[in-house]
């Protein structure tokens, strides 16, 4: 076809082929921006509204005050650890000089140190007795610690439950919505696609061709691409449903098309040879001769071939010769390329002149 057309046509055929495109981006570009805003006409429901609302409160009061707890006894555990382990280190420093005292005293053997000896005993028993008292103070830390996680573990168990009680209803709930949601994005898409098939069948060849492929595109891309995302888990039988629907009656129309097309064929291999070049379109023509087929029964010729003049399928006349050059040329041709004479019309289909009007009493011999 692009052969037969003029050099401006095919330039703006593309150009035109161009703004369908940009027309289809444009439309495929805010369909996609209010089939993504679509669930905002639903309220999210979280698994909170499924639970009774005083337990709820209960529970997390719950959680809150055992968290707190064991934030606490954690900070004072670690106070105390640091108490022990000074106390340790002090008793520790205390028992190496007092052992170190007693090795020296034994060695001499002197009697004057005895109170001495008593007052660092009575030292180190102190110093002892403090380690003492803070690994205790360590131990009561660790167990109020314990006891607040018990407490935060209960809680957690409890919200647990709580969960688990509601997540069916929950859950359903949010079917519910997702089925809601898409049906709202079905309803705006799928009559997009009735649409479009309306416009294919109806519109597909008028003036305004391009905004009509272009939304054509754009129907399309919005329910078989831009709906896939959303898709619930039974919502591909929608898609593979309207699929097949869709393919079932553009099939159903194309084998009717093609029918129809067999028959007006036949009709018109069945007229006279003459009147079927007169009634083939002259770009229809040329188009169907650049691709080396017979503009009459579109079947395959050998065009090249300077002994055919005529389709050995259909017998329509291919060539024929200039009455002023003698040059071989196509019939369809309009003018002659060699001489540039006008080609001439076949005389079976020159307009007859209209009959003159005869006078009444006039012409006829009495």
């Amino acid at each position: 076809m692009s052969k037969a057309l003029r050099l401006p046509e095919k330039w703006f055929r593309r150009g035109l082929w161009l703004v369908a495109v940009v027309f289809a981006w444009f439309l495929v570009g805010l369909g996609s921006l209010v089939v993504g805003d679509l669930p905002q006409v639903e309220s999210r429901q979280s698994i909170e509204s499924f639970m009774p609302p005083d337990r709820v409160a209960q529970v997390k009061q719950e959680q809150k005050t055992a968290e707190q707890a064991r934030d606490q006894a954690a900070a004072a555990l670690d106070q105390a650890e640091l108490q022990y382990r000074a106390a340790r280190k002090d008793y520790t420093a205390a028992r190496e000089a007092f052992d170190n005292w007693v090795a020296t005293r034994s060695a001499t053997q002197r009697a004057d140190q005895d109170g001495e000896l008593l007052s660092r005993t009575q030292a180190l028993d102190r110093l002892k007795e403090a380690e003492r008292r803070t690994r205790l103070a360590v131990q009561a830390q660790q167990q109020q610690q314990l006891d607040a996680q018990q407490a935060l573990t209960r809680a957690e168990g409890a919200w647990q439950a709580l969960n688990e009680g509601a997540r069916g209803a929950w859950q359903a709930a949010q079917r519910a919505q997702e089925l809601r949601v898409f049906l709202y994005r079905l309803a705006l898409t799928l009559p997009l696609l009735v649409v479009a098939g309306w416009l294919f069948a109806k519109k597909r060849r008028s003036t305004w061709w391009p905004f009509v492929w272009g939304f054509i595109f754009f129907a399309l891309f919005a329910f078989f691409v831009e709906l896939v995302p959303y898709l619930p888990d039974y919502g591909g039988y929608v898609r593979y449903i309207v699929g097949i629907v869709v393919t079932v009656l553009l099939g159903r129309a194309a084998i009717t098309a093609y029918n129809r097309y067999l028959e007006r064929q036949k009709r018109q291999e069945a007229m006279p040879d003459a009147q079927r070049r007169v009634e083939l379109s002259y770009d229809v023509a040329l188009s169907r001769l650049a691709k080396g087929v017979c503009p009459g029964c579109e079947r395959g010729v050998d065009l090249k071939d300077p002994a055919i003049d005529f389709c050995p399928h259909c017998g329509i006349g291919l060539f024929d010769r200039c009455v002023p050059c003698r040059t071989r040329k196509s019939t369809f041709s309009r003018y002659c390329h060699a001489c540039g004479t006008p080609a001439a019309r076949p005389a079976a289909l020159e307009p007859t002149p209209p009959p003159v009007p005869v006078p009444s009493g006039e012409g006829i011999d009495s």
